[in-house]
């Protein structure tokens, strides 16, 4: 694709927009209804604020749902430290409620406006901001194009390319140049992910490392751990968590192989807490008795499955048990974020379709980490071995805990490569609050 072909794409793609916009509202309240979407705040996505621009200088931060949310907190708590107004974007309910409970009520929350010019106008002409910071692999045409015609640099943080992705771009390497020569700069994850956005025409591109592993823990009510830890009692535990479509059932396969054996409790999280009802009707038809966080159930002996199909309570789940399986990685592909298992102290299991976290896995194995399972067979049998091995399996917590620590750094190396951005409005934010004391006096 040649640089006129490219021009002439992204202006089909502002036109097709445009045409589109007058009927974008069917679209939403579609998504409103099946609970994608907050019908109080669906005007957020046409670029309508919902909270006053506060004085002085501001930094966007946007990130697409609840894992690239948890990346970034770390580095949006330290750019508000510096005296710099935020405004943070997401694209799903869940990211939402992460970004109202674990951010201060300083740092103003949106859901992201439209890929589409009246919206990105709309939402730019109120938040005015200085700079704009996008986490991972957030590619929006039309929001580029806007921000470069403003001159308000661009920054991708977290950057990374799946193999899918890299290779739709490549196709289109003319297109991808015309985008990605608006970044100011690319701060990959990996050296793979780096050579990828060079490739593809990003200058300049450094490395961090990947910010999830510099998150903290997530969070958990002490209490509320501590009354179902008393139900649960001496019970074994395993849990397969952020799981696909039929993922569950694999599980259910695990728990019915290992029942007779340790009679173990299985934990179900659901990547989409929304299919609760029918990961429920699955396990029951197979005549096993489930828990449901949502409704409140108590766990006793007879209690086969715990399903956790609620939103922001991974950290409780995941201290209940030393055994953990990271879904989307069996039926589903790219898989999930090990990270949060391993930190908390579980041996962590997955399938081979991990794509989207290579390096991650790469280094749990490498340490002992982590195992692969190739199927479900495979699954059951792994989780057996180390549910009644313990020495086994404190080494793989241990090497996954020792992981964690030695991936560390992508912070530190993130805000540094940030300097230039964001010390020139840090000194801006000192010398108005300057101004504003004076004039108190």
């Amino acid at each position: 694709m040649s640089g006129g072909w490219a021009r002439v794409v992204l202006t089909g793609y502002r036109l097709a927009g445009a045409a589109v916009y007058p009927f974008i509202g069917g679209y939403i309240s579609m998504r409103a209804a099946r609970g994608k979407e907050e019908r109080s705040r669906r005007r957020e996505r046409y670029g309508y604020a919902s909270a006053p621009r506060p004085e002085g200088p501001l930094v966007w931060f946007h990130a697409a749902s609840v894992g690239e949310t948890m990346a970034v907190i770390p580095l949006i708590e330290a750019v508000a430290e510096r005296g710099i107004s935020i405004v943070l974007t997401t694209g799903t309910v869940t990211s939402a409620t992460i970004a109202r409970d674990r951010l201060d009520p300083s740092i103003h929350h949106q859901y992201v406006p439209l890929d589409l010019r009246p919206a990105i106008r709309r939402f730019l002409d109120h938040w005015r901001p200085d700079v704009a910071i996008f986490a991972e692999s957030e590619i929006w045409p039309m929001t580029i194009l806007e921000l470069g015609a403003r001159r308000i640099p661009q920054i991708l943080v977290n950057g990374r390319l799946s193999d899918k992705s890299f290779e739709r771009w490549k196709r289109r390497s003319s297109l991808a140049e015309a985008l990605f020569e608006h970044f100011s700069h690319v701060i990959a994850r990996t050296d793979i992910d780096a050579e990828r956005f060079r490739q593809l025409g990003a200058r300049p591109v450094t490395i961090s490392g990947n910010l999830k592993v510099d998150t903290n823990a997530p969070p958990y009510d002490p209490d509320e751990l501590a009354e179902v830890q008393a139900q649960v009692g001496d019970r074994a535990t395993w849990a397969a968590i952020s799981t696909f479509d039929g993922e569950e059932a694999l599980a259910a396969d695990a728990h019915e192989f290992v029942r007779p054996h340790v009679g173990a409790l299985t934990i179900i999280v659901p990547r989409h807490p929304e299919r609760g009802d029918a990961v429920e009707a699955m396990l029951v038809q197979r005549g096993l008795k489930v828990a449901r966080r949502s409704r409140g159930d108590v766990i006793d002996a007879t209690t086969d499955v715990f399903l956790g199909d609620t939103i922001g309570e991974m950290g409780l789940y995941l201290r209940l048990t030393e055994v953990v399986f990271v879904g989307r990685s069996l039926t589903g592909e790219g898989g999930q974020n090990p990270l949060e298992p391993a930190m908390l102290g579980a041996a962590v299991l997955s399938g081979r379709n991990v794509q989207n976290f290579r390096e991650t896995y790469q280094k749990l194995l490498k340490n002992g980490g982590g195992r692969i399972v190739r199927d479900g067979d495979m699954l059951s049998k792994a989780v057996h071995y180390l549910l009644t091995n313990d020495k086994v399996r404190q080494d793989m917590i241990k090497a996954g805990q020792r992981t964690v620590h030695d991936m560390r750094g992508a912070l530190a190396l993130t805000i540094r490569a940030l300097e230039p951005y964001i010390s020139p409005l840090a000194v801006k934010a000192r010398l108005q609050t300057y101004e504003m004391e004076r004039q108190e006096e």
